[in-house]
């Protein structure tokens, strides 16, 4: 009888609220600008929260965690009764016996509120308050409350009871970006929700009401007090006892916040570009940007963006090969180095050459979470660090060579193009391995002329070199002159290849599984040869004598087997150094984000420094 004659003043309120604004006929037809009733369909977005992203080392721990929002949702048959109990009985008793608003509660409202000029919230059901969270703004006024009222309606049509509070208890805000009961368990307790104390889950629904007022780490003692009073209502509606309610309330709440896990922000941020470059190539983006240009390029490179984002808010967790003691180490020691030199910059990398996978590297000094990486971000002149890749590498492999054999170092011209050696030095016939070890330019530009630019080029084309352009293949590229550059993860990678002579992308992930554990993606472990047996031999060979008679003198490895290649670039702008050791490959770069002539530091050898970092 109750509600009925409820109904019937609501009923009769309606028509004079209806007056107040001519927005609620929009409100109300949005979903079909030709439906003249509102007795149709509401057709509502489906809400997708964003779950975080995870990340872990080589062993499975956690490293890093991104998330915009605390979020874990549990189904209804999951949360604790008790838990439910405290929302139904204090937000919502008749919730299993309305169509989404309760008629004579509203009613209550709007007498009250009819008795003051401020227009105050009342009355609302749990499917109301969903409404809310979901569809509509916070802002106070008739209009808006009788909007809420038919989407609350259309709502129960569209899902079952169990449904709806499901949905509520894992939307609700809680504070601090934490959202939903599981979300709120994790974050303030450190437990999953249904080990949580009933005191701890009280606490917990005490918070949504009014999440800045009852923040529990600004207010804890306005979060207590609340608690009681929640519980206060389950003594009332004689859920529990008031004995019960008195133990409860008595029990200590101590809480243990979760911090997000962001540790290694320089390697982390390389995991989340090249999980770009995973999705692109998986899902086919690569090869359409390839042959898109302008306009088209630009919708595709959106529609990449808009997928890595949709699977990044999916909550994800992307296993790597991160070693976090021997990372931290390398960090904290390169930064101690470039720190004697001012405002002096460098990168470098670290790939294992049996699985060729990215285990450590370093961005530069002074770094913080989502700086410019120049691990992966610098592009700069490689110098003759590139020779090895460019000149040596094809021209034995095209002609069968060895490290011995005699070739010509004297002055050459092609066309224009003169170059000289360092310091202005002539030479005449000598040994492939002296010419490499003290990078005569003479001949390395003879030797690319004898192999061509076509066939040099087709090897350089096999390694992932992301800046190398169309107007690099000119001779000037035999010196490591290229229209922009090449990055140290690139160099790292490429060098790689001399381990056996094979070539595979060097990666940071190992596999992406979504939120139920199921592999979504990973890399490719088929490989290309790209040097013969004897190539790879040779080139290794070259390296390990200029690090024991040339340039790179002072470069050392626990691991047995050490070579490496130096690369100044003009003006000495760039300071690069870049080998292998039995089981690992490292590039290094040094120089200013503004490049500056670095010649009077150049005998501190700070590049051999850092490599004996990384690879040992």
């Amino acid at each position: 009888m109750r509600n009925s004659f409820g109904f019937f003043i609501i009923i009769l309120a309606i028509p004079s609220l209806l007056a107040i604004s001519t927005l609620l006929l929009k409100e109300v037809r949005f979903a079909d600008a030709q439906q003249q009733s509102i007795e149709e369909k509401i057709v509502m977005p489906e809400i997708k929260t964003p779950l975080p992203v995870v990340m872990t080392d080589r062993d499975g721990n956690i490293f890093s965690e991104e998330y915009v929002n605390f979020y874990e949702p549990y189904a209804l048959n999951d949360i604790p009764f008790f838990m439910q109990q405290l929302f139904l009985m204090n937000e919502d008793e008749e919730f299993y016996n309305h169509v989404g608003f309760d008629v004579s509660a509203i009613t209550r409202a709007f007498v009250t509120n009819s008795q003051s000029d401020d227009v105050q919230q009342g009355g609302s059901t749990i499917t109301q308050q969903l409404v809310r969270m979901r569809y509509l703004t916070t802002e106070k006024s008739y209009e808006r409350k009788i909007t809420e009222l038919f989407y609350a309606y259309e709502l129960e049509q569209m899902h079952e009871k169990e449904e709806i509070l499901q949905m509520y208890l894992n939307e609700m805000y809680f504070s601090n970006l934490v959202y939903g009961v599981g979300g709120a368990a994790k974050y303030y307790f450190q437990k999953d929700l249904p080990q949580l104390s009933k005191a701890e889950m009280a606490f917990l629904a005490a918070i949504p009401n009014n999440p800045s007022l009852y923040n529990p780490l600004k207010n804890f003692d306005h979060t207590k007090k609340r608690q009681e009073l929640l519980l206060d209502g389950l003594v009332r509606t004689e859920v529990i006892t008031q004995q019960e309610a008195d133990a409860i309330k008595a029990e200590t709440i101590t809480l243990n916040v979760k911090e997000k896990t962001q540790k290694h922000p320089m390697y982390a941020t390389y995991v989340l570009e090249e999980f770009k470059w995973l999705i692109a190539e998986q899902e086919g983006f690569e090869k359409q940007l390839q042959s898109a240009q302008g306009d088209a390029k630009k919708a595709i490179e959106d529609r990449l963006q808009a997928r890595v984002t949709e699977l990044l808010q999916s909550g994800v967790t992307i296993h790597t090969a991160l070693d976090q003691q021997r990372h931290a180490q390398d960090v904290a020691q390169m930064d101690a180095v470039l720190a004697k030199y001012g405002e002096l910059q460098g990168a470098g990398a670290l790939v294992d050459n049996v699985k060729r996978e990215i285990v450590s590297l370093y961005g530069g000094q002074h770094y913080k979470k989502h700086d410019f990486n120049r691990a992966y971000q610098a592009v700069r002149q490689p110098g003759s660090a590139f020779k090895p890749l460019a000149v040596y590498g094809p021209y034995i492999d095209q002609t069968g060579a060895y490290a011995s054999q005699t070739i010509n170092a004297k002055p050459i011209c092609i066309g224009t193009f003169c170059p000289e050696n360092y310091g202005g030095a002539v030479y005449g016939n000598t040994s492939m391995k002296h010419a490499f070890r003290w990078s005569y330019n003479t001949a390395a530009l003879r030797l690319f002329y004898n192999t061509g630019i076509d066939t040099s080029f087709s090897y350089l084309k096999k390694f992932h070199f992301q800046s190398l352009v169309e107007e690099d293949e000119n001779y000037v590229a035999s010196l490591g002159g290229l229209t922009y550059g090449v990055t140290p993860i690139e160099m790292a990678d490429a060098y790689a290849s001399f381990s056996d002579g094979s070539y595979t992308r060097a990666h940071a992930i190992r596999t992406v599984k979504n939120k139920n554990g199921e592999l979504l993606y990973e890399w490719p472990q088929t490989r290309e040869q790209v040097w013969s047996p004897h190539t790879a031999t040779q080139i290794r060979l070259m390296l390990a004598d200029v690090v024991a008679n040339g340039t790179a003198e002072g470069v050392y490895s626990t691991d047995g087997y050490v070579g490496a290649k130096t690369g100044t670039t003009n003006r000495f702008n760039d300071y690069w150094l870049a080998g292998l050791s039995t089981n690992y490959s490292v590039a290094v770069w040094i120089g200013h984000d503004k490049p500056t002539n670095m010649w009077r530091i150049e005998k501190s050898k700070i590049h051999h420094q850092l490599f004996n970092i990384l690879i040992n």
